[in-house]
This record gives C-alpha cells, sequence and structure tokens, in this order.
C-alpha cells in the first residue's frame, strides 16, 4: 500500500477513523496514517456483537508496540460484525488497513450523519 493511501470510496473522521456505507451498513477501520502513527499492531480488541457505538465515542482498542489506542467510531449503529481475524493476525491493520484489516461492521442507526464525515481529500489536508 503506498504511503498515505486514502481510498475515494470512504468516509473519513478527524480522529483517523474510516467509513465504508453501503445501504444502511457501514464497514470502520482506521486510516493509514492512523496505523502508521501507531507502529506494529499486536493486539485488537473486538468489542461484543449486539453492543452500539456511537459518533465521536470510543468502542474499542488496538494496542501496538508504541501503545494503547482507542478507536473513535465515525458512525453511530449496532455491531453486527467485528473482524474474527485479526485475533490472530492483528498485523493486517498494519498491511491492508482498508481491506483485511477492517474492525467492525455496523447496522446505522442515523445515516445523516455520514454528511459529517470528510471525503478523502478533506481528511488528507488535515494531515500533518
Amino acid at each position: 500500500m503506498a504511503d498515505g493511501d486514502y481510498p475515494s470510496e470512504l468516509k473519513y473522521h478527524a480522529e483517523h477513523d474510516w467509513a465504508r456505507v453501503d445501504g444502511d451498513e457501514a464497514t470502520f477501520g482506521i486510516t493509514w496514517y492512523a496505523q502508521d502513527s501507531l507502529g506494529e499492531v499486536v493486539f485488537f480488541e473486538a468489542p461484543a456483537v449486539g453492543s452500539t457505538v456511537s459518533k465521536d465515542a470510543a468502542y474499542t482498542e488496538v494496542e501496538s508496540v508504541k501503545a494503547v489506542s482507542e478507536v473513535i467510531a465515525p458512525l453511530s449503529g449496532e455491531i453486527v460484525a467485528v473482524n474474527e481475524a485479526l485475533a490472530a493476525n492483528p498485523e493486517a491493520i498494519n498491511e491492508d488497513p482498508y481491506g483485511a484489516g477492517w474492525l467492525v461492521k455496523v447496522r446505522l442507526s442515523d445515516p445523516a450523519e455520514i454528511e459529517t464525515l470528510l471525503d478523502a481529500a478533506a481528511y488528507a489536508a488535515t494531515l500533518p
């Protein structure tokens, strides 16, 4: 993956999270910038399926060799799936943050929140 890759089909949260919206569901993950800042990810604390997440609030943690970091929900809803593969392969978050490194899938409770997220160009403009 190219340094600083930010796919245009995704929506971005200022806290370095992304959402891939598909109808009333969205897949969440952390951006290339976030995984690069964290360093090697060694553990992903999978939240429970059925739990709810609130936009702008922490819903899980990712542990790297540098630190434990909260992951912020870009949108609100109910978790309908977690990426179970990350238990055995958390480095997928570093290797493929927009593909195999996805974190959770959420059924959106307020699709209007999508309008508050950034597109790829606007997100990239926020980075140092």
